[in-house]
């Protein structure tokens, strides 16, 4: 077994500390990955105070991990030693049922392994990148390129995916109006990919005082959602809205922003259960739908995209031990836009 040092909470009450557990030895399709940065995620606070209910203590938090490969298996053909690589939210799958074949790994029906706060086809927990080395099959690893900044490309792994693969599905491009609400870890990744898409966008905000952000990350446009007059001003304008607000809150506000046929795409994944008016829906055909992640093909297809065009996320390189105040200002959307951990400092 390969000793690891890492931070890890051990109950839902308590905060990180640092802890030293074991991964499993390298088999003959494995790569072990030092792992030199990883981004800070809403749901790792979400799963450290157990609000989603299922956590497995003790949790090492961390789905947005980049770094050097330091060993390959016998069999192992991906990867050299020296390599890039980064490893997102998930570590394996059962890569036989219709989500797995389909490459949508991240909702396999069968044995889907979380990177963390999971159990692995081996038995053993799975931890995350809030640690120093971490073992993964070759497949789920990702290429990752020597022309970003590495800390930035962290964020891609969870962000990045999050906001792309929905784009992509639904096709967004030039001749489309999209709209952004939030401007977080998230929202400030939809707005970029939106840009590069060909996409008019607008920022949907609660704070006036992003609005220079907003415009300085690409976006064309800027509502204030507390402006009842901006907000009607706005009713019918949207071919697409992206959500990315993690706090609970109300989208029948946003709704009556759609054209006819507009869709609503919820990635932000508040707690509460949505409320939708049946008559807001009815009235212009509009779609109200989610989405998770993505899989191991498109999450390789967005990195290579972010290569080609010099994107990567907007960050904050902190201290691992200065990691619960940065849980603190993120909670206050007070990080511009995603904190990165340096693991250097562990």
């Amino acid at each position: 077994m390969l000793a690891v040092k890492g931070y890890a909470a051990h109950d839902a009450q308590t905060d990180l500390a640092p802890w030293t557990f074991e991964r499993r030895d390298l088999a003959p399709h494995d790569v072990q990955i030092e792992i030199l940065y990883c981004g800070v995620c809403h749901t790792d606070w979400h799963l450290l105070r157990n609000e989603w209910g299922h956590s497995q203590f003790p949790l090492v938090p961390g789905h947005e991990m980049v770094g050097r490969v330091v060993a390959v298996g016998a069999h192992a053909r991906k990867f050299k030693v020296g390599d890039l690589a980064g490893v997102g939210v998930m570590v394996d799958s059962c890569r036989h049922c219709p989500d797995c074949e389909n490459g949508q790994e991240q909702f396999c029906q069968v044995s889907p392994v979380q990177t963390y706060n999971s159990t692995g086809h081996d038995g053993l927990p799975t931890y995350g990148g809030y640690s120093n080395h971490n073992v993964v099959h070759e497949d789920f690893a990702h290429r990752i390129s020597d022309k970003l900044d590495l800390a930035a490309v962290a964020p891609l792994l969870c962000a990045g995916i999050t906001t792309y693969s929905p784009l992509r599905r639904w096709k967004v491009g030039a001749g489309h109006r999209l709209a952004i609400v939030g401007l977080g870890g998230l929202g400030h990744m939809g707005v970029k990919f939106g840009v590069a898409f060909g996409a008019d966008v607008t920022v949907l905000s609660t704070s006036e005082t992003k609005r220079e952000d907003a415009k300085a990350l690409g976006a064309h446009h800027f509502i204030v959602t507390k402006n009842p007059e901006e907000v009607a001003a706005a009713t019918g304008r949207f071919d697409f809205i992206l959500d990315t607000v993690a706090a609970d809150h109300d989208i029948n506000l946003y709704l009556p922003m759609l054209r006819t046929n507009g869709t609503y795409i919820n990635v932000g994944m508040p707690l509460a259960p949505l409320q939708v008016s049946s008559f807001s829906l009815a009235n212009g055909n509009k779609t109200v739908t989610g989405s998770g992640a993505g899989g191991l093909p498109e999450t390789q297809e967005m990195l290579d995209f972010c290569a080609e065009h010099n994107i990567v996320s907007d960050i904050e390189l902190i201290d691992i031990k200065d990691i619960h105040p940065a849980f603190e200002r993120m909670l206050k959307g007070d990080v511009r836009y995603r904190f990165v951990i340096d693991m250097a400092t562990l």
